[in-house]
């Protein structure tokens, strides 16, 4: 599942070249037929491609080679944008670029997770970056906030950009409930794994139980036990476990077992979207982005700080389900979220690895629910 760096560099121009370029560009010749079967992510009408869980053999096209491509195609994309200098440009054109920039965005973090994957995975735990201090603080007590029983609206509401699968605004009907006023922390979660929580089926789904017994699963991904002290690598290189940052790198099995086991349950999209929308009008300026370049997520600020954008992604207990009257991207642009809309839970608030203006209340990632190399994590409702 984890891609090479200089794959990320490569699709996302790959996808400036062939749906823009390629359609846009009178008479334009692309940079190298055969990047198309290397940089190919999962488009069927795009024709041939190697397979994900082939593309760490790519050993070519060198980095050189794909930075000049990137050039390349950039450069081609201004030229053609300069034509409209004096004029609107054409709405479908104008899509694909929003909709190729905010692609950018998403593999910008997925870089992020892949570099931690792959340095995680060295034996010898290098940093990527040096890691700043941490602020001597502690988080809230748990607490949980009421939110009232009504018809609440879901769905993305404004004038921007959205995904496709965001759409369309809808009425749900939600029973009173209350949701936690931060997310869950290592400390928190130690106390699952020292009370026998990766030993016990009775807190995980079937399938959970058999991912645990067949992968040995015993921690957090990244987490490591010496003399009787949790570690972690991060990209600053191992460090202890902080017992009071949130706990990060949870599959969805586990979010769902450590809910279970504290007799409470993991929020539904839907309710977490009204939660969100009721005690947010907009994204936080001290929420935890990719632009603090933390890179990992940080300790509540204060009680005032929910943690419901940034920092983590957090598991919902919502299978990945078209809304109501899903207005599906037209053409190959189809292709993009509708026909993964099976077997995948959905994580709701965005990351410290994802760009700030790429995150809104209403923004639905997905994964299948044995994946924890993004920044994941648990928040309780009940």
């Amino acid at each position: 599942f984890v891609s090479p760096p200089k794959w990320h560099l490569g699709h996302v121009t790959w996808f400036f070249e062939n749906f823009i370029l390629a359609k846009y560009q009178a008479g334009y010749t692309l940079f190298n037929e055969r990047l198309n079967y290397c940089f190919n992510s999962y488009y069927q009408s795009q024709g041939p491609r190697i397979l994900r869980n082939k593309r760490g053999n790519l050993t070519r096209p060198p980095l050189q080679e794909v930075l000049a491509y990137r050039k390349h195609v950039d450069e081609h994309i201004a030229r053609l944008l300069l034509k409209f200098q004096n004029g609107a440009v054409p709405t479908e054109l104008a899509t694909l670029i929003e909709v190729g920039l905010q692609h950018e965005q998403q593999h910008q973090e997925l870089l992020v997770t892949d570099i931690k994957y792959i340095l995680g995975h060295n034996p010898l735990h290098p940093a990527y970056q040096e890691q700043p201090a941490t602020p001597p603080t502690t988080p809230a007590p748990l607490a949980f906030i009421p939110i009232s029983e009504g018809v609440y609206e879901i769905g993305h509401q404004g004038e921007g950009f959205c995904w496709d699968n965001e759409l369309s605004v809808h009425k749900a009907y939600i029973h009173e409930f209350s949701i936690a006023n931060r997310l869950i922390t290592n400390e928190e979660y130690m106390e699952f794994i020292t009370d026998g929580g990766y030993n016990n089926f009775e807190h995980w789904l079937d399938e959970g139980w058999a991912w645990v017994q067949q992968l040995e699963v015993k921690a957090p991904l990244y987490w490591y036990e010496q003399d009787g002290e949790w570690w972690h690598y991060t990209l600053g290189g191992l460090q202890k476990v902080n017992p009071h940052q949130p706990v990060a790198h949870i599959s969805y099995f586990e979010a769902d077992a450590y809910a279970r086991w504290r007799g409470m349950r993991l929020p539904t999209e839907q309710e977490w979207e009204a939660a969100c929308r009721q005690l947010h009008h907009d994204i936080p300026e001290y929420a935890n982005f990719a632009e603090t370049n933390l890179l990992h997520p940080r300790i509540q600020r204060d009680n005032t700080d929910n943690q419901l954008l940034g920092d983590s992604w957090e598991w919902t207990g919502s299978a990945y389900l078209p809304y109501p009257n899903y207005p599906r991207f037209k053409g190959a642009l189809g292709e993009y979220n509708g026909k993964f809309m099976v077997n995948q839970m959905v994580l709701r608030g965005g990351s410290c690895a994802t760009p700030r203006s790429h995150i809104r209340i209403s923004y639905r990632n997905f994964f299948h629910a044995d994946e924890r190399w993004q920044f994941t994590g648990i928040r309780l409702a009940k």
